[in-house]
């Protein structure tokens, strides 16, 4: 192998990190318990990644666990959709929800708002998310998040 072969192959391998470190979402509070922890990274697809739109966020279903910009904390949040409905005016919405949560979000999302989507094995609303348990400590550690719940 010549060293500019070797090159090529270290930089490929870089740019795969980079997508798919984009493209794992760490769980930083226990919201969705049993379905995934603090600390577990779940991969997700992305509503606009480089220009690429990897869903549509506007043909979400009921079921999916969704992350978006929420409007009533400071950071995403990553919740299920539990209702899909339009406004009297036409505009779509969703009410959220996490799973270990008594009630849903208080405001409910609007398509723009959803930045990701959680992969789940087979696509299928309701089944089990792609999740790398534990792993997301670290990154929590770094940001200076208390680990107690």
């Amino acid at each position: 192998m010549t060293q500019t072969q070797e090159l090529i192959g270290y930089i490929a391998i870089i740019i795969i990190g980079i997508i798919l470190a984009q493209h794992l979402n760490v769980v930083v509070s226990g919201s969705m318990e049993p379905v995934f922890y603090r600390g577990d990274v779940v991969l997700v697809e992305k509503a606009n990644f480089l220009g690429l739109n990897e869903f549509n966020t506007s043909d979400v279903n009921v079921g999916d666990i969704v992350v978006y910009a929420a409007t009533w904390f400071p950071e995403p949040v990553i919740h299920r959709v539990i209702y899909k409905g339009t406004t009297p005016e036409g505009q779509l919405y969703y009410v959220t929800k996490g799973d270990n949560n008594p009630g849903p979000d208080p405001v409910v999302v609007y398509p723009n708002q959803i930045e990701e989507k959680v992969v789940t094995l087979g696509g299928n609303p309701g089944k089990s998310p792609i999740v790398i348990p534990y792993v997301g400590y670290i990154t929590i550690w770094i940001r200076g998040i208390p680990v107690s719940s």
